[in-house]
């Protein structure tokens, strides 16, 4: 009777483990012993709302593993295991990880996957020193500056259009036009506009 009241119970766990295996951008697998419960809550905070940090049964977090189809991790689940699941950006994760485990030694990062590829402790930690997905991204738009500049002035009729549609909708909105009238309208102004935009377009070069 007991087996069959907890075997259910294993499946479930199982199945939510490898839903996460399969969703989760990465996953970092850790040794937490000797940490409190104040410390593991305060880790669980300071990885953000995007990364779930939870306490795994090894032989459940095997199963799911080979159900998500990831190899390499077996010879990681070993000893009391948490697992971090990633789903916003994995180099913020890392960091998180890694100065927590700096502060306390007792965290011990053993390895994991990112989009399925199986990663080491010392690749995780090559991770965390790389730039966020922001200062990247920002780094992008500074480098493009100039070329942006340029294209700017391509779209600057469409946009032009557009900002007049969106002004004449505010006006119908505070004029308390019915609507219904209001979206057809809207989008016969929108049809309008690609036209008076390509127009525009083409008579730049010669503008120029």
């Amino acid at each position: 009777m007991a087996d069959t009241q907890v075997r259910p119970t294993k499946t479930s766990a199982v199945d939510e483990l490898t839903a996460q295996f399969t969703e989760a951008q990465a996953a970092v697998l850790t040794e937490y012993r000797g940490l409190t419960m104040s410390q593991l809550t305060t880790l669980r905070r300071s990885l953000g709302r995007t990364t779930t940090y939870q306490v795994s049964k090894n032989t459940l977090a095997k199963r799911a593993a080979a159900a998500a189809g990831l190899d390499g991790l077996d010879g990681l689940l070993t000893g009391p295991t948490a697992i971090a699941f990633v789903n916003g950006d994995p180099v913020e994760a890392a960091k998180g990880l890694r100065d927590f485990a700096k502060a306390n030694p007792l965290l011990v990062i053993k390895g994991g996957v990112l989009d399925g590829r199986a990663l080491s402790a010392d690749e995780f930690k090559k991770l965390a020193d790389l730039e966020s997905r922001e200062v990247l991204l920002a780094k992008l738009a500074g480098a493009l500056k100039a070329n942006l500049s340029k294209a700017a002035a391509t779209f600057q009729a469409p946009l032009t259009q557009m900002a007049r549609l969106a002004a004449a909708l505010e006006e119908k909105k505070a004029a308390g036009a019915p609507a219904a009238e209001a979206p057809a309208e809207a989008t016969a102004d929108a049809t309008e506009a690609p036209a008076e935009a390509s127009a525009d377009a083409a008579e730049a070069p010669a503008e120029g």
